[in-house]
């Protein structure tokens, strides 16, 4: 199966009907912990990164239900019923990114802010938010294919290992993102939504 992404730009909230709907697709363990968080903006991208899931898995096999997501021990999302498909989401504000693929993959989108010279060079050795972001991504990218946990990805970034590729994606202007596989076949071209075309 070839890697499968999809992104999606936030511009506006979302309408209480839209969250209602959304809320209901969600893991229940999920679902109960967004609905702890007081405040209606900050559920609205990990929402919208559920929804965005349950879109790529109707889009390629036309399930009609999210299955039931369990962790490993570091974390790392999966599909007990169905271990040969993999996927991964990330979220920032403004913005989803959903990947699907036959193999372990790790995304990350991150929005491109402000961040202090002192955390730039201690971080990232970077120079420029830009740059620091690009480095961010690919990290935490690289970090959730292999299922290592976001901690191991605090320590600096580790030489690539046999097989393992890393992809910068082209998603929206002002958004670092990536996705690491350790597959050869490079991932097909980002499907982009704007909020209204993803509902």
């Amino acid at each position: 199966m070839p890697v499968l992404l999809w992104a999606a730009r936030l511009e506006r909230p979302l309408t209480e009907e839209e969250t209602s709907a959304m809320l209901v697709m969600l893991p229940a363990e999920r679902r109960e912990r967004l609905l702890r968080v007081q405040q209606p903006e900050r559920r609205r991208e990990p929402l919208c990164a559920y929804f965005m899931l349950c879109r790529a898995l109707w889009d390629q096999y036309r399930w009609k239900e999210l299955p039931e997501i369990a962790r490993t021990r570091q974390g790392k999302p999966y599909f007990p019923a169905f271990p040969q498909v993999h996927f991964n989401l990330s979220h920032t504000a403004g913005a989803v990114l959903v990947g699907l693929a036959g193999s372990p993959l790790g995304v990350d989108i991150e929005r491109i802010r402000p961040v202090s010279r002192r955390a730039m060079r201690r971080l990232a050795a970077a120079d420029t938010e830009e740059d620091f972001f690009r480095s961010w991504v690919r990290r935490e990218a690289r970090s959730k294919r292999s299922g290592a946990g976001i901690a191991a990805m605090m320590h600096g970034e580790t030489p690539m290992q046999y097989g393992e590729c890393y992809y910068e994606l082209d998603t929206f202007p002002g958004y670092a993102a990536g996705v690491a596989v350790r597959d050869r076949d490079r991932p097909g071209e980002v499907r982009r939504f704007f909020l209204d075309q993803l509902l």
